[in-house]
């Protein structure tokens, strides 16, 4: 049996690999999810392994309704137990638009993957949880964005589903505290990712202009730096709080 074992959903690119990466480093082992192909995922997998992890793929939705029995299958059949889910899938919307264009189906779209699966895979990891009886050692930490707080009109669906998610760490900090298990919420800032290479040259500008305190690009390390120190228990006395990790972008300055 495995002696630590992290799920890390949307886990083989950009944050997600990331946070996977690091806690490979630590010594975890990872479960992890995404929609693509197994055969897509391999690069990624193998780069998790490199980092001295074992890592069980499952090619999973967590958009859909049976995404949390189907990986707590997985991570049960492999491992036969949960340490640490870390609720990194999202999306951005498809097309950017002014809210006053927005649809119903990118709005729908976008909360069912941000927010309602995390939210319900949180329910079914929790109770997996909890079956063992042996609660040391175990968390939950929610991967947000500026965007729960930051408003951007031209993606209002996105900053909805992160405010949402930011919620549903406190709800679940809430419950879990009684169990002894903290849930912490790690918002990144601007991220160099696939998700982000379309509006590289917009960003670019916003961080030479000053829009952050320290002027380059956050990377999806320094998110797994964050991730892997709160899975450590480095924050023990801190259930429900946010790490941001945004190059002060969120500091207000006169």
């Amino acid at each position: 049996m495995a002696s630590r074992v992290a799920l890390v959903t949307g886990g083989t690119r950009g944050i997600g690999l990331g946070c996977a990466e690091a806690l490979a480093r630590d010594g975890w082992s990872l479960a992890v999810c995404g929609v693509r192909s197994e055969k897509e995922a391999r690069p990624a997998l193998e780069r998790i392994r490199e980092a001295h992890g074992e890592v069980l793929y499952s090619p999973v939705n967590i958009a859909d309704d049976d995404a949390p029995d189907r990986l707590i299958a997985d991570v049960r059949g492999r491992y036969g137990r949960l340490d640490l889910l870390v609720n990194n899938a999202g999306v951005a919307p498809m097309e950017r638009k002014d809210i006053l264009d927005a649809t119903r189906e990118s709005f729908d779209r976008v909360v069912r993957i941000n927010l309602r699966g995390p939210y319900f895979l949180t329910q079914a990891v929790a109770r997996f949880m909890l079956e063992s009886g042996e609660m040391a050692g175990k968390s939950v930490i929610f991967i947000t964005s500026m965007s729960a707080t930051v408003a951007s009109i031209n993606r209002g669906e996105y900053c909805v589903s992160k405010a949402g998610l930011s919620m549903a760490c406190l709800l679940w900090a809430t419950r879990l505290a009684q169990d002894g298990i903290p849930v912490y919420e790690v918002r990144p800032g601007i991220i160099r990712t696939d998700m982000t290479e379309g509006v590289a040259a917009k960003y670019d500008a916003l961080i030479h202009g000053g829009l952050t305190l320290q002027k380059r690009w956050g990377t999806p390390q320094d998110v797994g730096r964050a991730v892997a120190m709160l899975a450590r228990g480095d924050l023990p006395y801190s259930t429900g709080q946010v790490i941001s990790v945004d190059g002060g972008l969120t500091v207000q300055r006169l």
